[in-house]
């Protein structure tokens, strides 16, 4: 359940899609720190800020992060659930608000603004931790602050008539935390107003520290685990069967998800195997710029992950398949995932198709490319 350490961090350069090697991959550009109080988000001057993505998939279930998000003016902190045809939902938090708690939800990215509820009246969300929870079901989602329901959605409330479909988070989906530049002048106008205006690239925090930050304590994940589907957990790995991407076209299935290298495919998983294979994810240690006051920043600590920068919010690879499935039972150092206790469930029904365009219960990035055929957005 805490997180302390980057030991179970893996760079996503180096992740081919075993789930057991780690709990969590880190995007390129990111960087992660740790001090007294669990590990830190970071984003320095004129960075895109960092991801971090679970290794593992949930379908429905629990999911909860105790935080401290950033402070200023185009500093966004996020704690979503993001599935790979873009089922989305939010918590996002504004660095000029440090009361209120955003949420929100997409169907497969269809951008619909009306979706956003605020939770408001929070102590101070950078000096405080919160509880921040998603309480997922076939029916409904429940946002709540520090165990209080803050915000539920029906999904019999979003019936598109138009499409014919729920518009309702309804397929697999990772757990991330990031904090990126919603203020940067490369992003538009209106994300640029959302975000609380332009970033400060010279804030007090980035004085103090070198970067701006969100702290996470701890992250805890409780699957659905129903016994028939949809939200079963019981298999190897999450697919799709038909291009529809809704939740009657998910598969708990037996695909493979693990590639022998970087030059592997989803038609040939074992090439490379002779010359390449994937590196362990490696941690250097760093002092951390600052001190012990405000928000609570060490004098040192250990820095996992440098590279190119990335560009959004979110972190995305350019395919996606099949995802390896870790065992329910994990209880590692940087968070824990529990399975088991079943639930009812229910969905939409639907007809099926012929071809596999997803991934279960595990790997990201890099295992993506290993069965499917659908090109993240």
């Amino acid at each position: 359940m805490p997180l302390t350490t980057t030991d179970t961090i893996l760079d996503q350069d180096k992740y081919l899609g075993d789930p057991s090697k780690g709990d969590w991959v880190l995007s390129d550009g990111s960087q992660v720190l740790t001090n007294s109080e669990g590990i830190l988000l970071t984003m320095p001057a004129n960075s895109a800020g960092t991801v971090l993505a679970s290794t593992v998939y949930m379908w429905y279930g629990n999911v909860r992060a105790r935080m401290k998000t950033s402070r200023g003016a185009g500093v966004v902190s996020a704690f979503i659930l993001l599935s790979d045809v873009k089922d989305e939902i939010d918590f996002e938090f504004i660095g000029v608000d440090l009361e209120t708690a955003q949420t929100n939800f997409y169907f497969q990215a269809l951008p619909v603004w009306t979706n956003t509820a605020n939770i408001t009246d929070i102590s101070d969300t950078y000096s405080n931790f919160h509880d921040y929870e998603i309480q997922w079901t076939p029916d409904t989602i429940t946002w709540l602050v520090d165990g209080v329901a803050g915000r539920t959605l029906k999904k019999s409330d979003t019936w598109n008539a138009t499409t014919n479909s729920w518009n309702y988070p309804q397929t697999p989906a990772r757990v991330q935390l990031s904090i990126w530049p919603g203020g940067a002048s490369t992003n538009a106008q209106g994300t640029i107003d959302w975000a609380g205006g332009a970033i400060d690239w010279d804030s007090e925090d980035i004085q103090n520290y070198g970067y701006d930050f969100v702290t996470v304590s701890s992250v805890e994940i409780d699957c659905y685990n129903a016994t028939s589907a949809p939200g079963t957990n019981n298999a190897v790995s999450y697919y799709y069967d038909g291009e529809a991407g809704t939740n009657d076209t998910v598969v708990n299935g037996k695909n493979a998800t693990i590639l022998a290298s970087f030059l592997a495919t989803g038609t040939d998983m074992d090439a490379g195997a002779s010359s390449a294979s994937a590196s362990a994810a490696s941690s250097t240690a760093q002092t951390i710029p600052g001190n012990s006051e405000s928000g609570g920043v060490g004098s040192s600590g250990t820095v996992q992950g440098e590279g190119s920068s990335s560009s959004s919010g979110d972190s995305s690879s350019s395919s996606s398949s099949s995802s390896s499935s870790s065992d329910c039972d994990t209880d590692k150092t940087s968070f824990t995932q529990s399975c088991e206790t079943a639930s009812a469930q229910s969905g939409a029904a639907g007809t099926k198709g012929e071809v596999v365009v997803g991934g279960l219960g595990g790997s990201a990035f890099a295992a993506m490319v290993a069965v499917g055929v659908l090109a993240w957005l």
